[in-house]
Formats: C-alpha cells, structure tokens, sequence
C-alpha cells in the first residue's frame, strides 16, 4: 500500500494553502487529490475581480487568484491528481481514490486534511412548488455554463436567493445582455455582502424583493414563468401579494452546503453548519485528521478559506513530526445568545500553539452591538460592531497565553445600552 505524510482531498483554494503550507513547515511528502480537471477550484469560474486584498493586498479576479496558490505548488514539486475521486477513508487514515491512469488505487496517510468545499442547495432541496420544467438551474452551475464553457442559460431571468453568487450573476447576466427581472429573498434583508448588492444590483436598477419567495413555477417542459409572493414573519406566503414574471431561466442562490459525504465513512460528529467538529488546530475528532475552507463553514471571503488552510497545512505537518502523543483535554465552545455558530467548537486546552482564532456569524441583522468571548462570568475579549450582519463573517482571536479553568467558553452578543 502506498503512504504519505500529508494527504490533502480537494484542490481549491483551501487545499493549495494547505499545501504550500505543509510544505513551508517542512513536510515533502505531500499529495493533492483533486475530482475536477484543473487545481483551483469553484475560483476558475469567478472572472470577477474582489478577490486577494487580504492575502495578496491587490485585487484579482478568482482564476488569476487560483493562478498564484498553484503556481506555489508547482514550484515546489508538490504532488497532485486530478480528475480523481475519493471513494472512500477510514478511521485508519486509508483513502481509497480512482482515476483513468491509476486505477483504483489504497494509499495511507500520517494526516489528511479534508478540503473539499461545498455545493448548492437546488429545487428539490428547497421544495419549489411548481413544474419542473427546463430553465431552472442553480447559480453556481450558470456561471460554470458561462464562464467556462461559453453558454448562456437565458434571456429573460429571476433569481431566487440574495447569496453572494446569485448577486454576482445578476451582475454577469446582465453584461451578457440577458434581462434579470428581479432578485427574490425570502429573509428581511440580503444574505450576500453589501459591495455585491450595491455593484451587482444597485448599479444596474434590477429590483430586490425582500420577504419574498418564489410560490409557483409555470412550464410544461421550457420554464414560462414564476409567481413570487410576500411572506410573513414565520415565511408564510401572503395571499394577495402575488406576482408573475414571464422568464425562460430561474437561477436558484439559496444557500450552500459543505460537501461532507466523507464525513459518513468516518462517523465524524457535525456541527450545525454541517461541517465537522473541530478544536483550535482545525483537528476533527478522529486524530490527524483535520478539515478546513468551505466543508468546514461557508466563508465570505476566499482570503479567509485560504487563510484557514494555511492553518491546517501547518497543524497537520506539526502532527507529522509530532512524537508526543499524549492525551489532551478540551473546553467547550458554544454560541451564545444572538450567535448562529462559532469555529472552533472546542479548545484542546494542552496544545495551544498559536494565538486562538474564533470565527462566527450573527443570527441576524444589528447595530451598535458588543460581541464576547467570556468564560463563565470573565469576559476575555469584547469588541464593539457598529453593523454585524448574518452574511459577514466574524473573526476574533484570543493570545495563545490566555489561561483556562474548567468552565465553558462563551460567544454572545450583546445590544449598546
């Protein structure tokens, strides 16, 4: 059977860091499994700019982006395969891969890091009432259609769902000279960034109907067109507050999700982001395996997925080199009042290594709030939000020499008075 030091599944921008990161700290037995025909990922589709000012303090488009972390790898010789599936892992750290040129073949890993990102709700997963007819597609995969091989899915277009990619194509469709008659979103306020609702909808008059959602689809086999109707406050439709619109497509941004299907070979606990439980080091509950980027929690910044990454390749490569493998004691972190998840879940309070770093989101919209990290009736760190909405990402940190009792770490927030 074959082995390696660092084995990382998923080849986007998450994974590329983790390897250069890996590498950086030593480890030269690495190797990158990637399902897709090229390295970088969901970026080789996003030709718009916005991404980089953290990581490269310059503003690039997604494949320029993906062109640096892979142009790292190659300079360092790190191992990859493309069109390669993972078909299965255990809790002994065995991958089990295929592709045209190997075969089927069983490797063993001293660490894995799983970097396979995430997917898209579509219509089944939402239930859209309706036809199911041709035209109704998700975001993501129309702006696969587009950028990369060149289709355009319509002319006449809507859009349910106001997350980041939905934005961005209502923006891309409409500069391809399709008509986008309007953006749904069943939430009172948007789930996408702000700068994508000023660029993507603003800029180009395209309306966006808050507390909306798409109640009937219309098409015997091409879509025809779509009702939307008002909701209320528990997202019940309002009779009376009907609308139709004549389209031919119906792009669907109503959420992602990270794609764990690994996650059942090894019986790994998920948190309510569906993806893995994690400590401080991005280490999952099964040792030396760890998990960062998309699959881990839905980020809004690719900076931030590569950042992370980064994290893991270098947790990962200490693991490697790690002979003291001595038992390890953890704290409890839970999302307190007006907080919808935080990363990580749990400190191993005995391998605190680097500054602690806490990423999570608000349940919804607010201003003027204090957000804290406390344990028990200690407050470690607060910082004041002027705005703190569901679709940014929240990133506090705690010095590696904070000192730790028994009780249960806190993230809350919390209104000015």
């Amino acid at each position: 059977m074959k082995t390696v030091d660092v084995l990382i599944i998923g080849g986007g921008s998450a994974g590329l860091a983790a390897a250069v990161s890996a590498y950086e700290e030593g480890v030269r037995d690495i190797l990158i499994l990637e399902k897709d025909r090229f390295l970088g990922g969901i970026l080789n589709q996003c030709i718009h700019p916005g991404f980089g000012l953290q990581e490269f303090k310059e503003q690039l488009t997604g494949p320029e982006y993906a062109e640096r972390f892979i142009d790292m790898v190659n300079e360092r010789n790190i191992a990859y395969r493309l069109d390669t599936m993972v078909m299965s892992m255990d809790d002994k750290n065995v991958v089990t891969y295929c592709n045209k040129s190997e075969g089927l073949v069983q490797i063993k890993a001293k660490t894995i890091i799983l970097a396979t990102g995430c997917y898209e709700r579509n219509a089944g997963s939402i239930a859209l009432p309706g036809d199911r007819p041709s035209g109704v597609i998700t975001a993501g995969l129309a702006q696969r259609y587009l950028n990369i091989d060149g289709y355009l899915v319509g002319k006449r277009i809507f859009i349910l769902g106001s997350g980041d990619i939905g934005l961005i194509m209502a923006r891309r469709m409409t500069l391809e000279g399709a008509k986008v008659l309007g953006v749904a979103e069943i939430m009172p306020y948007s789930n996408g960034l702000n700068r994508n609702i000023v660029q993507c909808l603003v800029d180009y008059d395209i309306p966006l109907y808050l507390s909306h959602t798409v109640t009937r689809v219309y098409g015997r086999h091409q879509l025809e067109k779509i009702e939307i109707s008002q909701v209320d406050d528990k997202f019940v439709p309002i009779p009376g507050t009907e609308k139709e619109f004549e389209v031919d497509t119906l792009l669907l941004s109503v959420g992602l999700i990270p794609s764990n299907e690994l996650f059942d070979h090894l019986g790994l606990k998920q948190d309510k982001t569906k993806g893995a439980l994690v400590d401080q080091n991005l280490q999952t509950d099964i040792p030396g395996v760890f998990s960062c980027g998309n699959v881990l929690h839905v980020h809004d910044l690719v900076d931030f997925v590569s950042q992370e990454g980064k994290m893991a390749g270098k947790m990962a490569a200490k693991y490697v080199f790690d002979t003291d493998r001595k038992s390890d004691r953890y704290l409890t972190v839970i999302p307190g009042n007006g907080i919808g998840y935080v990363v990580p879940q749990k400190l191993n309070v005995g391998r605190i290594e680097e500054d602690i770093a806490f990423k999570f989101r608000v349940k919804r919209p607010l201003k003027n709030v204090f957000v804290s990290i406390k344990q028990g009736d200690k407050t470690l760190k607060r910082s004041f939000h002027q705005v703190a909405i569901p679709s940014e990402m929240i990133n506090m940190s705690l010095p590696k020499t904070t000192s730790f009792d028994e009780a249960l770490l806190h993230v809350e927030v919390e209104e000015k008075r």
